[in-house]
C-alpha cells in the first residue's frame, strides 16, 4: 500500500476531513504535528507553494490541500466510498464539496478577525448557512448529505458539527441561533454521533483555551 503520512497542526477543522477520511477507509497512517510558527523542513519540502497543511504523504509522494486530499484517498482506496457512483450524484456532491470548502472560510474569518471585518464575515457566515439549510440535496430527509452514510460533503462541512460552537464561544459572537436551522441541527447531531466521528473529535475542553490563544495571536500580528 505504501507508507502513509500525515502533517497537519492540531486541531485545525481541515487536518480532521482528512482524519475522518482515513478512519473511515481503514487506512493507517503516522500523524506529524506540525508547528506553523517554526515550519518544519519536512512541511516545507512537502508544500512548497502554501506552506500550509494538512498534506498527506503516501510511498514519499506528498498531496496537499485538504479537498484534493479527500478526492485522492477516494481515488486510491475505493472501499467505504465518500462519492456516490452515479455521474450525476457524483457531480452534485462535489458541486457541495466546493461550496463548503470555499463559503466556510467565512466561519473562519469570524475567528480570525474583529470589528467590520468580522460583521462582514458573520453575514456571508450566515448567507452560507441559510444557502446550506434551504438548498444542501437530502438534508432532513437522509441522515447525512449523501444519504445514510457519511460522504465528502458531511466531512468537508465537519467545521460546522464541532468547531463553529468553539468559535462563537471564543469571539462571543453567536453565528448559529438555536431553531433557525433545524436540517442542518439534525445533521450535526447524526454526525457528531457516528462512531468513527465521535471517536475521532478534539477534545472541547482542550480546544477552547488553544484557539483563544490562537485567536490573540492572530490579532495581534494585525
Amino acid at each position: 500500500m505504501g507508507e502513509v503520512k500525515l502533517l497537519g497542526t492540531w486541531p485545525s477543522p481541515y487536518l480532521y476531513r482528512v482524519i475522518w477520511a482515513l478512519k473511515l477507509k481503514g487506512i493507517p497512517y503516522e500523524y506529524i504535528e506540525q508547528d506553523l510558527y517554526n515550519k518544519s523542513p519536512l512541511l516545507l519540502q512537502s508544500n512548497p507553494v502554501h506552506k500550509k497543511i494538512p498534506v498527506l504523504i503516501h510511498g514519499g509522494n506528498p498531496i496537499a490541500e485538504s479537498v484534493i486530499i479527500l478526492q485522492y484517498i477516494e481515488d486510491k482506496w475505493p472501499q467505504n466510498p465518500l462519492l456516490p457512483s452515479d455521474p450525476y450524484e457524483k457531480a452534485v456532491a462535489r458541486f457541495w464539496v466546493k461550496f463548503a470548502d470555499e463559503k466556510g472560510l467565512s466561519i473562519s474569518k469570524v475567528f480570525r478577525s474583529s470589528g467590520e471585518e468580522q460583521e462582514k464575515a458573520l453575514k456571508e457566515s450566515l448567507e452560507m448557512l441559510e444557502i446550506i439549510e434551504e438548498h444542501a440535496p437530502g438534508l432532513g430527509q437522509k441522515k447525512f448529505f449523501g444519504g445514510d452514510k457519511i460522504g465528502m460533503v458531511d466531512l468537508t462541512l465537519g467545521l460546522l458539527a464541532h468547531w463553529m460552537g468553539v468559535i462563537e464561544e471564543v469571539t462571543g459572537v453567536k453565528i448559529k441561533e438555536a431553531g433557525k436551522f433545524p436540517r442542518l441541527e439534525a445533521w450535526i447531531k447524526n454526525f457528531k454521533e457516528d462512531p468513527v466521528i465521535k471517536e475521532n473529535l478534539p477534545e472541547l475542553k482542550d480546544m477552547l483555551p488553544a484557539m483563544k490563544r490562537r485567536r490573540e495571536t492572530v490579532l495581534a500580528s494585525k
